[in-house]
């Protein structure tokens, strides 16, 4: 049976919400999937909520719209209020719990809390933290392989890296950390 996967990422401007959606559709391509990323831009790149809709598929996708989404990703209570609703009954919610203390409201759904910042600075860059979330919703929703995913992050970074390879390798241990965490 095919699977589609249609997800919607938010949190704040600068959590690197717009990058997990290109890397996810990206890894999804490498595998020969349909993919579409909308992201979300406006006011929201001013500190509010930004956010980004990714459809990942094994068929042909008739269109491009996340209107009742099988995975929510949020970054921050704001977007846990924006988007809750929105997710299809038996959908996952995977929940920053390092920035949303409260608790989703509804009880049909499959919920993830992830302390992505503190995992993000165990692992020594705050700035892993989407990666970190990457590698959760990889373990939580299986839209693409692990392997993909970090061909996709080599693929779009390859010349920025090129002389830093540390930095590549705190990527895919962030993705890998984000990963386990759900599967523990």
């Amino acid at each position: 049976m095919s699977q589609t996967h249609e997800i919607i990422m938010s949190g704040f401007g600068g959590q690197g919400i717009m990058l997990m959606g290109q890397l996810l559709t990206y890894a999804g391509m490498l595998e020969g999937k349909e993919v579409t990323w909308i992201p979300s831009y406006g006011p929201e790149m001013r500190g509010g909520t930004a956010y980004c809709s990714v459809i990942v598929s094994e068929d042909p996708i008739g269109a491009p719209m996340v209107s009742e989404p099988s995975m929510v990703v949020a970054m921050n209570l704001p977007s846990l209020t924006r988007f809750e609703g929105s997710l299809q009954k038996g959908g996952t919610l995977i929940i920053n719990s390092s920035l949303i203390e409260k608790d989703a409201t509804r009880k049909d759904i499959n919920v993830f809390k992830v302390p992505v910042n503190e995992i993000a600075a165990e692992l020594g860059n705050p700035k892993v933290g989407n990666m970190v979330m990457l590698g959760a919703i990889i373990a939580a929703g299986e839209p693409v392989k692990t392997e993909s995913m970090l061909g996709a992050f080599k693929k779009m970074f390859e010349k920025k890296f090129a002389n830093k390879p540390e930095l590549f390798k705190i990527n895919e241990a962030a993705i890998q950390r984000g990963a386990d965490f759900i599967k523990k």
